[in-house]
């Protein structure tokens, strides 16, 4: 009794053209020839096949199946390293079920940054969007800083410059700066880590600054980034006070 590449493969449960993959590199001795030129498979073929399958089933890969099956130390770093492989992709799934589920609990978190998930039911969707953006370009200690901020109580002036007018008349836009300033100034020191964006980010400051310039383009109105430009000017203009006032004394 023999049997035919087509028939080999069913029984292993592969493809003939596995089979012919596993001659073509050695892992696999061709078997002998009927008369009339076909393949004819023993039973020696079928075990040496489903080893071949047992081992890349194992996540082996073709390439290394020699070695391990020679049981040396080469085979053992080889099937340590595939543990850790597996070990490592346990953890990516289990988080990836911990991600999911949070999902399912909220759909708002779909897309946030799974450190900033628990903010999302408190946050606007511009700020929320804004995030997702920011998490792109910021290292993990500036996400941590960002994090840190957010989740602390979110006051009047938060509520009223989300909800900014686009037509909003230039005196109540100053008024909410010279009131915002004072906080962006508190922020800046007691989160450093968000004061420099070059520093801040993970990418090239050029990078950095064009993503954050369109994302406050993309998810503000121009009332808003009006009040945000003389925001910076008032901390400028301290800053600068300040520094007069030190080379005077």
């Amino acid at each position: 009794m023999a049997w035919s590449t087509r028939q080999l493969a069913e029984l292993a449960g592969t493809t003939a053209k596995a089979v012919r993959h596993y001659h073509e590199i050695g892992l696999l001795d061709e078997p002998q020839r009927a008369s009339n030129g076909y393949k004819r498979y023993g039973v020696s073929h079928l075990v040496r096949l489903l080893r071949i399958r047992r081992l890349t089933d194992l996540g082996v890969a073709l390439a290394d199946v020699p070695s391990v099956e020679s049981g040396d130390e080469k085979a053992r770093r080889i099937l340590r390293d595939l543990d850790a492989e597996l070990a490592a992709d346990i953890e990516r799934r289990q988080r990836m079920r911990r991600e999911l589920a949070a999902v399912m609990d909220n759909r708002t978190a779909l897309d946030m940054p799974s450190d900033l998930k628990t903010l999302a039911d408190d946050l606007p969707e511009t700020q929320r969007s804004l995030l997702v953006a920011y998490s792109s370009i910021l290292t993990p200690q500036a996400m941590a800083a960002l994090r840190e901020q957010l989740s602390g109580p979110r006051g009047d002036l938060d509520a009223e410059f989300a909800a900014l007018d686009e037509d909003a008349p230039d005196d109540v836009r100053q008024r909410m700066a010279e009131r915002m300033a004072p906080e962006v100034r508190r922020q800046h020191r007691a989160h450093p880590a968000l004061a420099d964006l070059g520093l801040a980010s993970h990418r090239e400051r050029a990078v950095a600054e064009s993503v954050a310039v369109h994302a406050l383009v993309e998810f503000h109105n121009r009332a808003h980034l009006d009040v945000l430009r003389r925001v910076h000017t008032i901390l400028v203009e301290n800053d600068a006070s300040g520094s007069e006032s030190d080379g005077r004394q």
